[in-house]
């Protein structure tokens, strides 16, 4: 399927079924928020990545608009729908403000729970415990899927880009096992290397190793 959508272009990574809140304050987006609202149609957030608009990116839609000032800037809540590939981006629409794009939607993947996130998730839990930080999972443990903890796992922009672009939940669930398998033993040195740190200059009880 091919269609045109407005675009509200975005330094971040949106996948289906994530909650994304956004602070609307430039007119252009004020009007695409008001039409889009009226119409009850979505509008796709494309990646921007070091100030260039990526190929893929997210169909959201709007599920509430939380609350709305007087000089007309939102606060609304959204929700992603769909992964949608750029044809071609316009950047001018008469009568309008924002710019659209003609898109499409590769098929993808994202239903099932993989046998294999059992292992991502505890994983996640082990990499938030040595970071001392607490996040609330979207779902019971036994029914997560690679987009409900994609954003927990500590990825760049660039890796959240990458998992993006792949549309089988086991190439998904591959790619967070391939990247936590190299972070977590970098933070664990890390919490090693600063309790080392912790005692220096400190008095400690050291054994001789008999070479009197």
């Amino acid at each position: 399927m091919t269609n045109f959508i407005p675009i509200f272009p975005l330094g971040v990574v949106v996948y289906p079924g994530e909650q994304l809140n956004l602070h609307i304050f430039e007119p252009r987006y004020k009007q695409l928020i008001r039409e889009c609202m009226d119409m009850q149609k979505p509008f796709g957030i494309p990646v921007v990545i070091d100030e260039q608009m990526m190929e893929f990116g997210t169909l959201v839609e709007i599920t509430m608009i939380k609350q709305v000032y007087d000089d007309g800037k939102m606060d609304i809540i959204t929700r992603g729908i769909q992964v949608f590939r750029l044809l071609e981006v316009v950047k001018e629409i008469p009568d309008k403000l924002y710019s659209g794009a003609i898109v499409n939607y590769p098929d993808n993947e994202s239903e099932s729970v993989h046998p294999g996130m059992s292992a991502i998730v505890q994983a996640i839990r082990e990499l938030h415990q040595l970071l001392r930080v607490e996040k609330n999972f979207p779902r019971p443990d036994n029914d997560m899927r690679s987009y409900d903890v994609a954003h927990l796992a500590g990825m760049s922009l660039q890796e959240e880009y990458e998992l993006l672009q792949l549309f089988r939940e086991d190439q998904r669930v591959e790619y967070l096992k391939r990247h936590l398998h190299k972070v977590l033993p970098v933070v664990k040195e890390m919490e090693t290397l600063k309790e080392r740190v912790k005692l220096n200059g400190h008095f400690r009880e050291l054994r001789s190793l008999g070479f009197e």
